[in-house]
């Protein structure tokens, strides 16, 4: 999977269960919250431009990229250079990022170089210690342009610094706690939930938070158990959203979530998304709790993919969760 996206919520799983993000199409069943709408509700309107909507009351939690690092290999100059990927990336930013990626078709290190060329981001970045650093990324695009961007920087501050594509964070967490690679961009609230599970066992309570400041607090405390240490993270979130057209946005005169449910909740408007997403906290059952967002039907597609994007550009749902990210939110 892209990323292990944070549909569950409440009861902390296992490690092994947190791994596999949304689950197995189908795994927890479709059945959707008891529904109230009485309104007419917003009908699809078909669209080539998706905008997501503001999440205005934090349903959602705090996903912010941020450098994660083995203890051993930490110091304060390596740290102060994985911060300038932090500082000089914003969502905005990392949407066109994934762009020149998956839609426009180039390489990772292209990219990387692109960027960094455009913001400066070698500026002023001290020399640390020198010696030999393997950066860690996962197997999907976003996280492999981060992971060209690290090496980019750190390479300024005088280390000679290999990027090795690992997979999902079931194969590369223990390799960086075992020091086989020294540095991976992470994803705050998502890490600290797969370390607490694997830390702490499955009753322990979950350290995201939609407060970024508790979301790091509590991973830094996990990280002391683990052997890693974290730069700082950047405003650069990949995490659950909710989006629409334009065209809908325009025609129904809804931005935010809370616009949503209460310009929207009825049997007109169709919500798009995993089979679990009825039965998720950060999915439909957050929507109704948080925003008292009712429904008139869901259509069950998948997690952010081809199939949930397709039926909102193409006017079957009305609005659809997909990441906040995602290069098809890019403009233009």
């Amino acid at each position: 999977m892209r990323r292990n996206l944070l549909l569950t919520a409440g009861t902390l799983m296992t490690a092994a269960v947190i791994l596999t993000g949304c689950g197995e199409s189908g795994s927890s069943g479709t059945a959707a919250p008891p529904s109230s709408a009485s309104g007419a509700g917003c009908a699809p309107v078909a669209g080539d431009t998706l905008v997501v909507l503001t999440d205005d009351k934090n349903l959602q939690n705090t996903d912010n990229i941020v450098p994660a690092v083995t203890k051993k290999s930490s110091s304060p100059q390596l740290i102060a250079a994985l911060d300038k990927v932090s500082a000089a990336l914003d969502t905005p930013k990392l949407i066109e990022l994934n762009k020149a990626v998956d839609i426009d078709r180039k390489s990772s290190k292209a990219a990387a170089q692109d960027f960094a060329t455009a913001n400066n981001l070698t500026a002023g970045i001290q020399k640390g210690p020198g010696g030999s650093i393997t950066v860690g990324a996962a197997n999907f695009s976003e996280n492999a342009t981060l992971g060209e961007l690290y090496n980019i920087v750190l390479t300024a501050a005088g280390y000679q610094v290999k990027v090795q594509q690992i997979g999902n964070r079931e194969l590369y967490e223990p390799a960086l706690e075992k020091g086989e690679i020294d540095v991976v961009p992470e994803y705050a609230a998502t890490l600290a939930t797969f370390l607490s599970g694997k830390v702490e066992g499955k009753d322990a309570k979950d350290p995201s938070s939609p407060q970024l400041d508790t979301t790091m607090t509590n991973l830094k405390a996990l990280g002391e158990k683990s052997g890693l240490v974290f730069g700082t993270p950047s405003t650069a979130q990949d995490q659950n959203a909710f989006a629409t057209t334009e065209a809908f946005a325009t025609k129904y005169g809804v931005k935010s979530l809370s616009d949503l449910a209460a310009k929207c909740s009825g049997a007109a408007t169709v919500l798009g998304g995993p089979p679990e997403c009825p039965q998720r906290p950060k999915c439909q059952q957050g929507l109704v709790a948080t925003y008292n967002f009712q429904a008139g039907k869901f259509s069950s597609l998948d997690a952010g993919g081809p199939l949930t994007k397709s039926g909102l550009k193409q006017g079957t749902i009305s609005v659809g969760l997909v990441f906040s990210s995602d290069s098809a939110l890019a403009a233009g």
